[in-house]
């Protein structure tokens, strides 16, 4: 080992690139006069970088370095990566390059740094150039000074141009951690004095089977309250604050129900059946949404005892459901949350009923909301361009705007009393392809971001002879497309289909030839597409979904037909068309919800969720391609698919939660069978696989079948998010 590696590294210096500086000492990065916002191993990634700028360092070398104790994947490293670009505002990559097969190197000019680091040439690339020799104390103490007043004069020059040159930014708050856990919190809600934060334990803000949390602020210990598996969302607190008030989906008639529980412990109680998302309009009179028929669900204001009851707003579609609304300060508008299937921007609703409102915030999937206490702001939590960030919006005509931004991402929004800051969930998350065989499991995707669902069908599948699989990835972020991949399981050899593409719903052809898919561009109607995966032709647009979710398919169908859902008046269908796009008409004469987990390996049967007069939740049935009487599967929204080679059919029996894998039921098909032979009430859990001989208990909630119940596919998911606190500004 040479004199140079035994050297610890030193941290007084700073160095200078663009408009930038990297001060080791005080552990920050600054653009001119503004610091920029790092994650700690990003930081240390770029301090090490920038230390060994003008050389290549290897993926292996920045590991072992960065991630000493730990083993990780390529994933790590390449957040890391973007992380550090977007803070230099390096999309065109010139800055911190990738050499293929050899590493990372920091390309930009650093100017005066004030020590020379030591560098290891074991940790380099042996092709880089060879170390600058370090000169005399007193030639160190004289860089030092120069440096130092180089780096200075930079900064301001720097800052003095921003300040002349730049229009004002947005700000960019501040934010104080309120809760540290090793997995995920979200849904915060808090008390009317501000004292308490309520959360759920959970990577689900939408029916969570995860517990419910409160915290006590600023520095109370965080207790369990619930410990029931029922999915919830949706909490609030009575005006009282001695209630935490909360939203159950289970079966059966009433499916949702209202409960509280008291910030001390107990056992939650009913407060309202066929109710969801109550709040308080005064001490008297709830505001929440109800089932009005099958699954359209609207807004409707009455007392604890449904006393004076009133119709506020239902959506047009009768598919659409209103789960969550937020009564503005004065109690004239609400701002409501709604779903048909996807989540929509957020809307504003006058209380007196007189109209259907309108939309407000960013265009986009809004997933919560809130007011300031004067008012005078409306606060949004919205997936926009397939990142979620935070919005707010002058009431009533204000232009969004963005008030959160970065590689994190942020939802759920719970405004203090004063109005001076608000409590969100921050966090990231990965997700990666892997595939379980009897060899054991291992991951299919190091890189990017895989999509896990489509809606209510996964995004991945086997091809019909289980050696290759299809799945959308975000190869960059979340922010980027999702695109069609496609992985051979034997070689690992993986590539891309149809880069032109984002990609929201497809399907694959028998032979894999073909892929139809659905696209929507921002604000528009979604695209029926139809292409061949070889490139021979061009693809072709075979028209508009018929206003229907790109989400719900479209799928290949029998005798040349695709199958796609349809909106037609106020309801969704499902539909077939000819491969060139035209003879559209309906499948089934009744509404559906949409498609609930694609089509049989025999194309004769399609699985989908119809909305029921009985059960508040719905049902999943198998529908008949060719058309006639569905065949009931199961009670509620359950993960359902077929094997590619049609031997065995797959049921959801037991969630997933922040304990438990879950389980699924794979039940062996007899030759020319489809479906299996279930009762009329459908299957209700893990207690009906006795029903079915031969059946298997696989431990995993939606997995994608492979050719046996030993081989499948699954999306590993992990999140890291906890309760922040952000200053507001208000002018």
């Amino acid at each position: 080992m040479s004199s140079s590696d035994s050297q610890p590294r030193e941290q007084n210096r700073q160095y200078c690139f663009g408009e930038f500086t990297l001060d080791l000492q005080a552990g920050f990065l600054r653009r001119g006069l503004k610091e920029v916002a790092l994650r700690p191993k990003a930081f240390e990634l770029l301090a090490y970088l920038v230390e060994h700028h003008g050389r290549v360092v290897s993926k292996s070398a920045l590991a072992g370095v960065i991630w000493p104790d730990a083993a990780i994947t390529d994933n790590s490293l390449a957040q890391c990566v973007l992380e550090i670009r977007r803070a230099l505002a390096d999309e065109t990559q010139q800055v911190l390059r990738t050499v293929k097969g050899r590493g990372y190197v920091f390309a930009a000019a650093v100017n005066t740094p004030v020590v020379e680091s030591p560098q290891s040439d074991a940790a380099l690339d042996p092709a880089g150039p060879s170390p600058v020799r370090p000169g005399s104390a007193a030639s160190k103490s004289r860089k030092w000074l120069i440096a130092a007043v180089g780096c200075v004069f930079l900064a301001l020059a720097a800052g003095l141009l921003l300040i002349r040159r730049t229009p004002p930014t947005r700000h960019e708050p501040a934010y104080d951690q309120i809760t540290n856990f090793p997995d995920a919190v979200v849904s915060p809600a808090l008390s009317p004095d501000g004292r308490m934060v309520a959360f759920l334990r959970s990577s689900e803000w939408f029916l969570s089977p995860d517990p419910i949390y409160i915290k006590m602020l600023p520095d109370g210990e965080p207790v369990q309250l619930t410990s029931d598996p029922r999915w919830k969302y949706g909490l609030t607190f009575s005006p009282d604050g001695l209630r935490i008030v909360y939203t159950i989906s289970e079966r059966g008639p009433s499916g949702w129900k209202t409960f509280t529980v008291s910030p001390l412990g107990g056992q939650p109680k009913l407060l309202l059946a066929n109710a969801s998302g109550v709040t308080w309009l005064d001490q008297r009179r709830l505001l929440f949404s109800e089932i009005r028929s099958g699954e359209h669900m609207g807004v409707v204001t009455a007392t604890a005892n449904r006393s004076e009851y009133r119709q506020i707003y239902f959506p047009q579609n009768e598919r659409g459901m209103v789960h969550l609304s937020y009564p503005s300060p004065d109690r004239r508008w609400a701002l409501v949350l709604e779903m048909d299937p996807e989540w929509h921007p957020c809307r504003l609703i006058p209380l007196d009923g007189s109209s259907a409102g309108r939309q407000v915030g960013p265009q986009g999937q809004c997933t919560s909301a809130a007011w300031s206490p004067d008012g005078k702001w409306m606060y949004f939590g919205v997936e926009v361009a397939g990142k979620h960030h935070l919005w707010r919006q002058r009431f009533p005509n204000g232009k969004p705007e963005q008030i959160t931004s970065g590689i994190t991402e942020e939802d759920g929004v719970a405004v203090a009393p004063d109005g001076r800051s608000l409590i969100t969930s921050i966090g990231l998350q990965h997700s990666s392809l892997w595939v379980h065989d009897p060899r054991g499991d291992r991951p299919i995707s190091s890189e990017g971001y895989v999509i896990s669902s489509s809606g209510w069908s996964t995004s991945v599948r086997f091809s019909p002879e289980g050696r290759r699989l299809f799945y959308l990835m975000r190869r960059q972020s979340t922010e980027s497309p999702s695109e069609l991949w496609r992985t051979d399981l034997e070689s690992g050899k993986s590539e891309r289909l149809l880069p032109e593409f984002p990609i929201i719903g497809y399907d694959i052809s028998d032979d894999g030839q073909e892929a139809v898919f659905s696209t929507q561009a921002s604000g528009e109607s979604s695209q029926i597409w139809l292409a061949r995966l070889d490139r021979s032709s061009a693809p072709k647009l075979l028209g508009a979904g018929g206003g229907s979710s790109p989400h719900f398919g479209p799928y290949f169908g029998p005798d040349g037909q695709l199958l796609f859902v349809m909106r037609d008046g106020n309801a969704n269908y499902l539909a077939r068309m000819r491969k060139d796009g035209s003879q559209r008409s309906k499948v089934l004469p009744d509404p559906v919800s949409g498609i609930y987990g694609g089509v049989s390996p025999d194309r004769r049967w399609i699985a989908v969720s119809l909305p029921s007069t009985g059960d508040r939740i719905g049902n999943i049935v198998a529908a008949p391609t060719a058309g006639g009487v569905p065949r009931r599967i199961c009670e509620g929204f359950r993960p359902v698919a077929w094997a590619p080679d049609g031997r065995f059919f797959y049921v959801g029996v037991a969630r997933s939660t922040r304990t438990s894998t879950g389980k699924t039921l794979a039940i062996p098909l007899r030759p020319g069978e489809s479906i299996p032979a279930i009762v009329a009430s459908g299957i209700r859990g893990l207690e009906d696989a006795a029903t079915f001989p031969g059946s298997r208990v696989i431990e995993g909630w939606g997995i994608i079948p492979g050719p046996d119940p030993s081989t499948f596919a699954y999306v590993k998911s992990t999140m890291d998010r906890n309760l922040f606190r952000i200053p507001l500004r208000n002018q």
